[in-house]
């Protein structure tokens, strides 16, 4: 066997290599721990994709992974914060996160999580770094989470219903004006609402690279005014005339099936089509971008810094960064989130698999936009919930 070849599969199965000598330890330390990981539970292909990781990492590892399922990573923040504030040094409730953005921020900031640790991962080596995995909202990981998946911002229309989707913010405010009360977005801070705003304020600002820096006063108030007064235009038209959002993407996908709706929201681009899948949406749904681009990013996993079971996260972490892993979830019949790996480095199966498409599913290309600073989130949220939030 050829040394290249032995160090591939020795990355995809997270055996030791010289890169990381003590790999070995940490998996023996790994074996019998429990691993809570706090993740996202709003979506059945995504708890029943990591269901499938967890008996994973009880028959290769022994490792028991308890998928503690949440609705807001904000309050799993604050549950760190509290542990660690209380003297709960070493025995917290969570043992890994899925996070990015602000929450990564918040963490890293208050010292609040353990590492660096994801570059130590074996299967670190096949991680595409031309992807944004080093840095979040433009603040560098500095080895203190590990990318898991990609996303982008992307919309959902039917076919038989909208033949022609709105391509900018100015498409959006016509195209609601001409349907009112049919479109709509999740209410901050909800993580689709929040984004959809961001989308917005990253169009219609006049230096969108002021973006990229912390937020100040200043620079808030010259940068968002323009969003302020689009969607003092856009709400009118917006269901229930903007008094009242739409609970949540997925109330979205289940407005846009009834015909309440006419557009709806993901941040996954493979979304709408495991949707017509669980004939959810209509075989006319179909997934489109605007033509300036939308949002994207990359999703982490993080360990507490009084995490109980931190070889037991790092292990189930790589397991969760696998060839075979990552192109389980990128199968648009499983999930379809998007890879982190450099796919000319796996196996030609996997390649086809990770490339496949199925009707629904974005087939366009959009240009990727990058996510503001992670302090531009919570300033946005506050000022919307002042603006809006009360109405």
């Amino acid at each position: 066997m050829k040394l290249s070849t032995f160090t591939a599969i020795a990355l995809t199965l997270g055996v030791a290599t010289g890169a990381n000598a003590d790999w070995s330890q940490v998996q023996n330390d790994a074996k019998g721990q429990t691993v809570y990981f706090n993740a996202w539970g709003g979506s059945e292909a995504t708890n029943a994709y990591i269901a499938w990781a967890t008996k994973e990492a009880k028959t290769r590892y022994g490792i028991e992974v308890r998928h503690v399922k949440i609705t807001d990573t904000a309050e799993v923040v604050k549950r760190v914060q509290t542990e660690v504030s209380a003297g709960r040094s070493s025995d917290g409730s969570i043992d890994l996160m899925w996070v990015n953005g602000e929450n990564f921020r918040n963490l890293k900031n208050g010292g609040l999580l353990f590492g660096p640790w994801a570059q130590s991962l074996p299967n670190w080596g096949l991680v595409d770094l031309n992807k944004p995995v080093r840095t979040d909202f433009s603040v560098p990981t500095d080895g203190y989470e590990s990318p898991w998946g990609t996303a982008q911002l992307t919309l959902i229309a039917d076919r038989a219903k909208t033949p022609t989707p709105p391509r900018s913010a100015a498409d959006l405010l016509v195209f609601a004006k001409a349907n009112p009360g049919r479109v709509s977005y999740p209410k901050p801070p909800d993580f689709h609402g929040t984004t959809f705003v961001k989308q917005m304020l990253l169009e219609l600002t006049p230096n969108p690279a002021v973006l990229q820096q912390a937020v100040t006063p200043a620079a808030f108030a010259a940068a968002t005014q323009p969003l302020w007064a689009y969607l003092d235009q856009l709400h009118p038209s917006l269901w229930r005339n903007g008094k009242t959002f739409a609970a949540s993407a997925a109330e979205m996908h289940r407005m846009l099936g009834d015909g309440e709706l006419k557009i709806s929201i993901t941040f996954n681009p493979n979304e709408a089509a495991n949707l017509i899948v669980s004939k959810q949406l209509p075989a006319s749904a179909y997934s489109f971008g605007f033509t300036g681009g939308t949002i994207g990013n990359v999703h982490f996993v993080a360990i507490p810094v009084n995490a109980r079971a931190k070889a037991g996260a790092q292990v189930f972490a790589n397991l969760l960064l696998s060839a075979e892993a990552q192109t389980r979830k990128a199968d648009i019949s499983v999930w379809g989130d998007g890879t982190v790996l450099d796919v000319a480095k796996l196996p030609a199966a996997s390649q086809a698999l990770i490339r496949k498409t199925a009707p629904g599913a974005l087939a366009e290309a959009v240009p990727t936009l990058p996510e503001p600073h992670a302090s531009w989130v919570e300033a946005l949220e506050a000022e919307w919930l002042k603006r809006y939030g009360a109405r």
